[in-house]
């Protein structure tokens, strides 16, 4: 029954954000709302919102390690699975002028995030400077991008005409409604079977949230992405992964602590995949590797992205390959090195 539980809530999950995006964004086009904005919001908070549907009901449930967990592998998970399959059908052209600004700020915001988690202040204050941070970078890239015509404006112009929709204001509006309506339910099924999984098996919540629950809420960036490498927009497909990650540590860890401020560390931890970071006695349900992999794929991206200014075909497949390698590590089928002490 769990895993039925967990299906099913996948399977809502995935229509409920293709709806909640398609309905939106034909809405915001009925209303003379431009390409630019839509893409720099409506997509790109559009389809995270399964992943802030998620972590808000594992932290209200108390399931902390699925929530943190949902938002650090889905980042993950967007960069190594989601561009290395969209590299794979297309090598995907990169300009670094386009890049340049939002990726300084998905940097800034991981480094902020890794010290969220060294610190544990995850507090309400704290959430509230996120949503802070990201309503700023919003208003601040519209400002920028709707008086100049600069490589960033057409990316995430590209992003918004990605999306097809034409389908008036109030059919869009009901696609929108029940597909938010599914997004909560399938949340619902899909982190009450998770926690059920993960308590049966004796895994750490923390690795459930970062392997299944993360990769069934990245799928509408998936989709998003693979459509785009198919049209030869394979571009579209780095912009949008780039703004989701910027989206999910701001928008929804911020939200999720402002709702409810949380704690990363505790004295009883369950099965951590890896070696986990200690503090004062506390144990972090965070492990070292799951940082590790956060950070690496960001350079991996970076690196890939400023190098021939392209992700060729070859670099989606180390993409593909390095998470294949990160999942092994979190369900130690590979064995982890003790590097560490202590670990």
């Amino acid at each position: 029954m769990d895993y039925l539980f967990v299906l099913g809530g996948l399977v809502l999950l995935i229509f409920g954000g293709e709806g909640l995006v398609r309905g939106s964004v034909s809405v915001a086009r009925k209303l003379n709302i431009s390409e630019l904005v839509i893409g720099l919001t409506l997509v790109g908070c559009g389809t995270s919102m399964p992943e802030l549907v998620t972590s808000l009901k594992a932290i209200d449930t108390g399931a902390v390690g699925i929530s943190i967990g949902n938002v650090m592998g889905s980042n993950v998970a967007n960069i190594l699975l989601v561009l290395g399959a969209a590299a794979l059908i297309k090598p995907i052209l990169t300009d670094p002028r386009a890049l340049s600004r939002d990726a300084m700020v998905l940097i800034l915001a991981t480094a902020i995030l890794c010290g969220l988690i060294y610190f544990d202040a995850f507090t309400r204050l704290t959430g509230f400077l996120l949503l802070a941070a990201l309503i700023a970078y919003i208003g601040v890239s519209l400002l920028i991008d709707q008086n100049a015509d600069t490589p960033a404006a057409e990316m995430h112009v590209e992003e918004g005409e990605i999306v097809t929709a034409e389908l008036g204001v109030v059919k869009g509006l009901i696609i929108a409604v029940i597909g938010m309506g599914a997004i909560i339910y399938g949340a619902n099924l899909l982190v009450q079977g998770a926690i059920s999984i993960a308590r049966n098996f004796g895994i750490s919540e923390t690795v459930i949230g970062m392997s299944i629950v993360a990769v069934g809420t990245s799928l509408p960036e998936l989709a998003t992405s693979l459509v785009a490498a198919r049209r030869g927009k394979a571009d579209v497909a780095l912009g949008n992964v780039i703004g989701s990650n910027i989206f999910n540590i701001l928008g929804i860890l911020g939200v999720t602590a402002l709702v409810h401020p949380f704690s990363v560390f505790e004295k009883h931890p369950g099965n951590i995949a890896a070696e986990a970071m200690k503090n004062d006695g506390m144990t972090s349900i965070v492990s070292t590797t799951d940082v590790g992999a956060l950070v690496l794929s960001l350079f991996l991206l970076l690196l890939f992205s400023i190098t021939g200014r392209q992700i060729a075909r070859w670099e989606g497949g180390l993409l593909l390959a390095g998470y294949a390698l990160y999942m092994g590590l979190l369900f130690n089928i590979i064995p982890v090195p003790a590097i560490l002490p202590h670990g």
